[in-house]
């Protein structure tokens, strides 16, 4: 077994198929199938003990990529020092969680929609979205909003695939997005258990730079915490949103943006300076719609509102 330890950072409702992915690769979108199927599976997830908290991350079906982190998990008592990483077989993989409990912090309901929001998406139609596909109640990726936005509040829940034999960081791994005005990106990736903290991967070179990972504001910004549940988990983003200003066509005032990812601030009000990855090439926009991005992976959506400020 390896064993890489590095210094974390210090600033800072089911379908009945396993698919093809693009890369040949397959692909889980059936939390029932996967467990049935994959043993990996239902190793993978998330577990503490007293003391510390567990992520164990599925990779190339017989590998998996341990997390420990001290005082809790991410978002949950974590307290921001040292991440301790293994790599092991699935032997070793149990002997590492001997003493830890599993826990389901991923079992997320549908969070209610408050007085006055506008519902764009509770699993009857598709109404509200172009060129939508409805997949047993799920929204799939590739649509864009009918209606368009300025100023606002913005609750969605997403699920990325199981697709364990694909390498860790890689954009195959459920790449998607949420894009705002077709200009500015969140991103929607299984990046489950992985260090921000780019210098640790010596042992195992990535695909993809962290500030392209699930939470990232897309090649712009890194979460302040990955906050990424495993692959089929049902996650949360809460994004606020304040579209840039203009003066006679001259933009006066830059986008700003919040998101709390699972329930945690991930970007607390930051100034975005143009648009991010290739959004950054259009020209900025006061108002515009929202896209579900789709990238080859069949990522699904559920319960999207919206509060216009």
């Amino acid at each position: 077994m390896k064993i890489h330890k590095a210094l974390s950072l210090a600033l800072l409702s089911f379908f009945p198929l396993a698919i093809a992915a693009p890369s040949g690769a397959p692909v889980w979108i059936d939390p029932e199938l996967a467990a049935r199927e994959r043993p990996d599976f239902l190793v993978q997830g998330e577990y503490r003990n007293e003391t510390h908290g567990l992520q164990v991350v599925s990779v190339e079906g017989d590998k998996f990529y341990l997390s420990k982190y001290k005082g809790g998990l991410p978002g949950a008592g974590w307290d921001g020092t040292m991440i301790e990483h293994q790599w092991g077989n699935l032997s070793e993989a149990k002997r590492w969680m001997n003493g830890y409990t599993r826990i389901e912090r991923s079992n997320l309901g549908k969070t209610k929609a408050p007085p006055g929001a506008i519902i764009l998406f509770d699993g009857s139609d598709t109404a509200e979205w172009k060129g939508a596909e409805l997949e047993d109640g799920l929204l799939a990726a590739g649509t864009a909003s009918k209606r368009t936005f300025q100023d606002f509040t913005l609750h969605f829940e997403f699920r990325n695939p199981f697709k364990p034999d694909i390498p860790l960081g890689h954009p195959d791994r459920g790449n998607s997005g949420i894009y705002i005005f077709g200009r500015y990106e969140v991103q929607i990736m299984d990046t489950f258990g992985l260090n921000l903290d780019k210098n640790v991967w010596n042992e195992a070179p990535l695909e993809t730079e962290p500030d392209a990972w699930c939470g990232s504001l897309y090649r712009f910004k890194t979460p302040d915490v990955n906050m990424c549940f495993p692959p089929l988990a049902w996650q949360s983003y809460d994004i606020t949103f304040r579209a840039p200003r203009f003066d006679n066509g001259v933009k006066t005032e830059n986008a700003r943006i919040s998101v709390t990812h699972n329930g945690v601030l991930i970007h607390d009000n930051i100034e975005l300076l143009g648009g991010t990855g290739n959004g950054g090439k259009l020209p900025e926009i006061p108002t515009g719609t929202l896209n579900l991005q789709a990238h080859g992976n069949p990522n699904h959506f559920r319960n999207i509102w919206i509060i216009e400020k």
